[in-house]
């Protein structure tokens, strides 16, 4: 079955904006679209926002649902559009207002590895990637604590 949702979301005064999503393997209401926004996050207006600060939150609960899906055998992986520069273990992910998203990591192999990507520039393919530890980093859960727990503007990262 095929689910298609819009979805008003009210950021504070005069700041609507809109979210839609087709999927076949998301339950109605279940897609990060179809969720209200963490009220840290909806507390300020879209307007005070910076890119990079919108544009984190925004990749913070998509990462986080990401996770929801995986097995203990896996963790949150991110490829990079248009490259065949490999894939990189989120351990972290920060942003530098007002249009820089840093994604701090590990290469398959362990290597560390940081990608600082301006917001125009933004691709993300988020991936199942095998866990390099005996437990499985999931950093998405952690991201949204902090989004909940503050509701404020920082351009503090958090790492695995």
């Amino acid at each position: 079955m095929t689910t298609t949702t819009t979805v008003t979301m009210d950021f504070g005064p005069n700041t609507p904006s809109n979210a839609k999503v087709v999927r076949t393997d998301c339950d109605e209401g279940d897609c990060v679209e179809n969720q209200p926004l963490p009220p840290a996050v909806a507390k300020r207006p879209l307007s005070e926002k910076s890119p990079a600060e919108w544009a984190y939150e925004r990749l913070v609960l998509y990462i986080q649902k990401f996770e929801e899906m995986l097995d203990g055998d896996h963790e949150v992986g991110m490829g990079f559009a248009g490259s065949d520069a490999g894939s990189l273990h989120i351990q972290g992910m920060g942003y530098f207002a007002p249009d820089i998203i840093t994604f701090y990591g590990a290469t398959a192999d362990g290597q560390k590895a940081q990608l600082v990507q301006h917001v125009s520039q933004l691709n993300v393919i988020l991936r199942a990637a095998p866990k390099i530890a005996e437990e499985p980093n999931r950093i998405g859960f952690r991201l949204r604590e902090t989004l909940e727990e503050t509701g404020e503007e920082t351009g503090d990262t958090i790492e695995g």
